[in-house]
């Protein structure tokens, strides 16, 4: 059977945004989700959110946090392992430390949740996730969200001050 030109394009365009990274492939296991970019930016919003309305000041975005963040969902991703203790008996603060920010505060976890929104409501739910988000004298965050090979959905959220 033959391929029309147009259809042979259409499928090299893609490739280069597949090895990139920038076109998330749907399977029945992460079909509904959205990037992790999306998510984590979906998740400093809302956060900051529910801490206005508190009466907190919104936190600022770290770049050694998000690294952090970003480093432990990726391992729990890899690892299939959903715990605050990370590679070789990390803790968060040794993590936080690690990736250059001297003042850690503290950390949330979520694992399988499909969207943003849904990660902080929740944390919002659970009096030790929401007591972080509310901590009024945290003053910074960074997210990491990651997907495991089988689609499932790893978060870490991170604080400083």
């Amino acid at each position: 059977m033959r391929i029309s030109i147009s259809r042979r394009l259409a499928a090299l365009a893609v490739i280069p945004a597949l090895l990139l990274g920038s076109i998330a492939v749907a399977t029945p296991a992460n079909a509904a989700v959205v990037s992790p970019i999306t998510m984590q930016n979906d998740i400093v919003k809302l956060t900051n959110y529910q801490r206005v309305k508190a009466g907190c000041k919104a936190l600022r975005l770290d770049s050694h946090l998000m690294l952090a963040a970003r480093a432990h969902s990726a391992w729990m991703a890899q690892t299939g392992k959903f715990s605050h203790v990370g590679r070789n008996g990390s803790t968060f603060d040794a993590r936080i430390r690690t990736a250059g920010y001297a003042n850690p505060r503290s950390e949330n976890i979520a694992w399988g949740f499909r969207s943003g929104a849904a990660v902080v409501t929740a944390w919002m739910k659970s009096p030790g996730h929401r007591a972080n988000i509310l901590n009024c004298k945290s003053t910074t965050v960074g997210v990491g969200a990651a997907f495991s090979a089988n689609g499932s959905a790893y978060y870490t959220q991170v604080f400083g001050y």
